[in-house]
């Protein structure tokens, strides 16, 4: 059983009255790297979380129902960092199903920039930017592991591997 297993996993899928079948699937949610250009050595946006898990972030959330992974992105960004991102490109995807102890989520990763000045916002405590030598150990989640990710692309034109 995953960390994110629960006794609920017995009983899913299930069949409703009016036979409607209901599944238990992973959340869909995103993640911004923001990158300030109108910074020297173009900075990345990282969150304090004001909510547990507690630490740093890559800003993001929860996708809505009936909105876009675009859209969500754009949201997100001005939730959390108060800043209006121009997003560039759909980075990369993580599913690993222990990279959110709370569920199973997937993260669509969006490359961002933005200029300005971000404050932190709805459920960020606090912001910080950061250049790759100065990146808080306590990250949450998989952002350790995205962030490496997107630093072997930004500088050295790799891109992240496929895992199983």
């Amino acid at each position: 059983m995953s960390s994110t297993s629960t006794n609920l996993d017995s009983i899913y899928p299930f069949t409703l009255p009016n036979g409607d079948v209901i599944y238990r699937n992973p959340s869909p949610t995103v993640d911004i790297i923001i990158e300030m250009r109108d910074r020297p050595e173009r900075p990345v946006v990282l969150i304090e979380r004001e909510n547990p898990p507690y630490g740093w972030a890559i800003p993001g959330g929860f996708l809505d129902y009936g909105e876009s992974v675009e859209t969500c992105a754009r949201r997100e960004a001005k939730e959390e960092v108060s800043l209006d991102v121009d997003l560039i490109q759909q980075f990369a995807v993580y599913s690993d199903p222990a990279r959110d102890a709370r569920k199973h989520t997937v993260s669509i990763v969006f490359l961002a920039t933005a200029i300005g000045e971000p404050k932190a916002a709805d459920d960020a405590k606090n912001l910080c930017l950061f250049n790759p030598w100065e990146i808080p150990a306590n990250l949450c989640f998989d952002h350790g592991q995205i962030l490496r990710d997107y630093w072997n692309y930004r500088y050295h034109d790799i891109s992240p591997l496929l895992t199983s």
